[in-house]
């Protein structure tokens, strides 16, 4: 009999929880979906939109997975861009494990895996945020004149080992000190001088609508794998 209790009660519990846990996944789809596209981006990109706005970043500010027009029909594509009132906020969000090696201003930055047996080169992320930067300056006269803050945040099993010569106003961090950077930011830089609002949200707006379009998305990859080149080298 007490078995038969124990088990009554324990499948009681496990449905409870397990009810309990969708409603809350359905509750997070349903804030996710007030800002972005449960399609729209990486894993990591949306659990940075879904902790923005649990933490208060009104949906109106957060635009995700943009794709800004370039020359020659090409496209810069942004992770996740916050307009805040000291400026615009860039998000470059990274997925690694391992050790993360870096300076600031060297165009490789290394991911060490296997306690140093292999090692991975990748483009630095700095140098990255700042040439989305550098494409959103050019969206306008307006878009040239306010304030830009870079972060980069690294998703995923890794360390920041050893990052060094990061300049200012840009920020690396690891998912959890993202508030903490994101206060920081508010509370360090004084009040942008935007003259036309609606235009910032109406460019950015439109750079997300981009990135809808099957097309926009194959051009961005067919540019950069041109731009790396790789299948010009044979050795």
């Amino acid at each position: 009999m007490a078995i038969k209790i124990f088990i009554f009660s324990f499948i009681l519990i496990l449905s409870v929880y397990l009810i309990f846990q969708y409603l809350i996944k359905q509750k997070d789809k349903k804030l996710l979906e007030s800002t972005t596209k449960i399609y729209r981006g990486t894993l990591s990109e949306r659990a940075l939109v879904l902790k923005l706005l649990k933490n208060g970043v009104p949906y109106q500010t957060i635009f995700h997975d943009l794709y800004l027009e370039r020359y020659n029909n090409s496209f810069s594509q942004i992770d996740l861009v916050v307009a805040t009132k000291v400026g615009i906020i860039v998000f470059e969000v990274k997925d690694y494990s391992g050790w993360i090696y870096g300076t600031g201003y060297k165009s490789q930055w290394t991911q060490v895996l296997s306690y140093g047996k292999i090692k991975h080169k990748f483009y630095n992320p700095i140098m990255q945020n700042n040439q989305h930067i550098k494409e959103l300056k050019k969206q306008s006269l307006q878009f040239g004149n306010i304030p830009y803050h870079s972060i980069i945040v690294f998703y995923g099993n890794s360390e920041l080992k050893d990052i060094t010569f990061v300049p200012n106003g840009t920020y690396i961090v690891k998912p959890n000190r993202v508030l903490d950077v994101l206060n920081l930011i508010t509370k360090e830089n004084p009040l942008a001088e935007y003259t036309d609002k609606k235009e910032i949200v109406m460019k950015l707006k439109k750079a997300v609508q981009n990135g809808e379009n099957i097309k926009n998305q194959e051009k961005h990859i067919e540019n950069v794998r041109d731009m790396l080149g790789k299948e010009r080298i044979f050795d």
